[in-house]
């Protein structure tokens, strides 16, 4: 099952997730059908899976048989360090291993779980609030 997530700059919030779109698909893909709920002009950080979407600035990848520039690895860096907060909040969805291993359950019961686990993710993060 293919999971995406779309989270606000520094880990805010979770602002969108595609849940258990079954089979093999690349990441591009999955984001390109997924974009139309979003501005054409909203601009995304992504990893190298993202690499080829004009909305979405990814590192750059070294050449073959050829070095990054210093130039090239110092924007590495940068888009790392403003990722960071994404792969925070993927390594806690991932503690709970329904997006990490196999899953053994009703394929039916995936999205329900999976959301629920983004669920507890942002009430972890400060960002869902319940009023009881």
């Amino acid at each position: 099952m293919k999971n995406q997530l779309i989270v606000l700059p520094n880990g805010d919030d979770i602002v969108d997730v595609v849940a258990g779109k079954p089979g093999p698909k690349s990441d591009i893909n999955l984001f390109r059908e997924c974009q139309k709920g979003f501005d054409p002009r909203q601009r995304f950080n992504g990893d190298k899976g993202y690499e080829g979407e004009s909305s979405i600035k990814t590192p750059k990848k070294k050449p073959k048989k050829a070095e990054l520039t210093l130039e090239q690895k110092n924007q590495n860096k940068e888009l790392a360090l403003s990722r960071i907060f994404v792969e925070h909040l993927i390594r806690i969805v991932k503690i709970f291993r329904v997006a990490s291993e196999r899953f053994r359950l009703k394929p039916e019961k995936y999205e329900q779980i999976i959301m629920t686990i983004y669920g507890l993710v942002r009430l972890r993060i400060g960002t869902l609030v319940l009023h009881i």
